[in-house]
């Protein structure tokens, strides 16, 4: 059940920017929007690793920070908050970054998507420097984008090292 608090934080029209600000609607689910958000990145990004492979995936991960800058310039002016929960398109950037950087160096499978989502999740909630500085980065618009991409390098290189150091 949303809290009253989190429906003041809903947009009030859901056009095409609030969709995709939402991650194409993940974030609109109750409780733990940004879990949900990086949850439902996970099968698209399956099917981007199976197509087109890593690569594929890292320029996905792009091209969506570079959309979800966008639509957060969009609809935040509107916006009493300027980072609601809701938004998750950034949890979509930061999550297959760090899947993708995670599955070119010890590949893919479910348990390395299970790993990544972990590492991600933990650092963007836990927001350890440098992720808390980069949420105080520049307008809204980008902080937001920002500590995601963040999270999602670090989780990669905590996750990246401690498959080295095991020798995996």
């Amino acid at each position: 059940m949303c809290t009253k608090q989190a429906l003041t934080t809903l947009p009030e029209s859901r056009d095409f920017n609030h969709w995709l600000a939402a991650g194409l609607g993940s974030g609109w689910l109750p409780k733990a929007p940004g879990t949900w958000g990086s949850l439902a990145s996970l099968l698209p990004a399956w099917f981007i690793l199976d197509w087109f492979h890593v690569s594929g995936l890292l320029v996905a991960s792009v091209v969506v920070l570079l959309i979800g800058c966008r639509v957060c310039a969009v609809v935040l002016p509107v916006m009493p908050d300027k980072d609601p929960g809701w938004i998750v398109i950034d949890e979509w950037a930061g999550q297959w970054l760090c899947l993708a950087l995670i599955v070119d160096v010890i590949g893919d499978g479910w348990l390395v998507f299970v790993i990544a989502f972990v590492a991600f999740r933990l650092f963007d909630i836990l927001k350890p420097w440098p992720v808390s500085l980069s949420e105080t980065a520049g307008p809204a618009w980008w902080s937001i984008m920002a500590d995601d991409i963040v999270a999602g390098l670090m989780g990669a290189a905590v996750v990246i090292a401690g498959a080295l150091i095991a020798g995996m």
